[in-house]
């Protein structure tokens, strides 16, 4: 059955995004640390607050919501009116950008994360503390930057993802372009459990003890995080690598912002493109 121009057009602008939604299952993979992994972190450390009362480690994903809201707040009435006087954008910067500085964000996460465990597992020897349900003398706050990049990273890298992924679907293909997005976080859990499974069972080969065990006192959750780092960073060059390809569809939305922006421009602008590149 043959199918009309419209219906191969939309079908292209559709592919077009593929390439951008694989580079954002990395960025999903490190989503799933900090509800998995940085909690249990959370389970080996001083929990205490007051004589009565014991923080629950889960409630540290709190601080990714809260830090999250805070950022959206700065970044829509500090951020963009700012930027928007030097790249005449609406939006202040391109969404593409700004998924960009999302995924540098998710690099500095995994930093963050393994230097709180090396100094977690240091303290965990000079207490000569190895046993499974250990608690290190050490705050579980130290635990808190990790979580407060979670959330202003979601700010760049999640909003932009949806905005993106919607807006530059068809019209009459919006639902799928949503769809990306969902598709982004369930496939990028289905791939943080497969990297967890085959770093566990190849850094226990040989006789290792191995860097991911049941007991996180002898386990080297460090040396995971930086991987997942190096990991993060080379997705981060893929990136670059595609979104200096990929070609912008018209934004009507944004068309419109900018005509009432400047709004003598647009009598003697030529008229638009079907597409603009980054």
């Amino acid at each position: 059955m043959l199918c009309t121009v419209t219906q191969v057009e939309e079908t292209k602008q559709m592919t077009k995004m593929i390439p951008i939604l694989i580079t954002t299952l990395i960025p999903s993979t490190l989503i799933v640390q900090s509800t998995t992994l940085f909690v249990k972190q959370g389970t080996m450390l001083d929990r205490r607050m007051g004589p009565h009362f014991d923080i629950p480690p889960a409630c540290l994903t709190a601080f990714t919501t809260i830090f999250m809201l805070i950022s959206i707040v700065v970044y829509d009435l500090a951020f963009v009116p700012m930027i928007r006087r030097y790249t005449k954008n609406p939006r202040g910067i391109t969404l593409l950008q700004r998924l960009g500085i999302g995924l540098v964000l998710h690099i500095a996460i995994m930093v963050t994360a393994c230097l709180a465990e090396r100094k977690r597992l240091r303290v965990a020897r000079e207490n000569n503390l190895f046993g499974r349900h250990d608690t290190i003398p050490l705050t579980i706050f130290i635990l808190l930057p990790q979580f407060a990049l979670a959330g202003i990273a979601d700010n760049f890298v999640e909003i932009a993802k949806l905005e993106f992924f919607y807006d530059q679907a068809p019209e009459g293909m919006k639902s799928l372009g949503t769809s990306y997005f969902t598709t982004s976080l369930g496939l990028g859990s289905f791939l943080s459990t497969f990297l967890l499974s085959i770093v566990a069972n190849i850094t226990q080969r040989h006789g290792h003890k191995g860097w991911v065990l049941d007991n996180l006192n002898i386990s080297r959750l460090d040396n995971y995080y930086m991987f997942m780092a190096v990991l993060s960073l080379i997705n981060f060059l893929c990136f670059l690598a595609v979104a200096k390809l990929f070609v912008y569809n018209v934004d009507v939305r944004q068309d419109k912002s900018s005509l009432m922006m400047n709004p003598a421009s647009s009598q003697n602008s030529p008229r638009t493109s079907k597409s603009t590149p980054e």
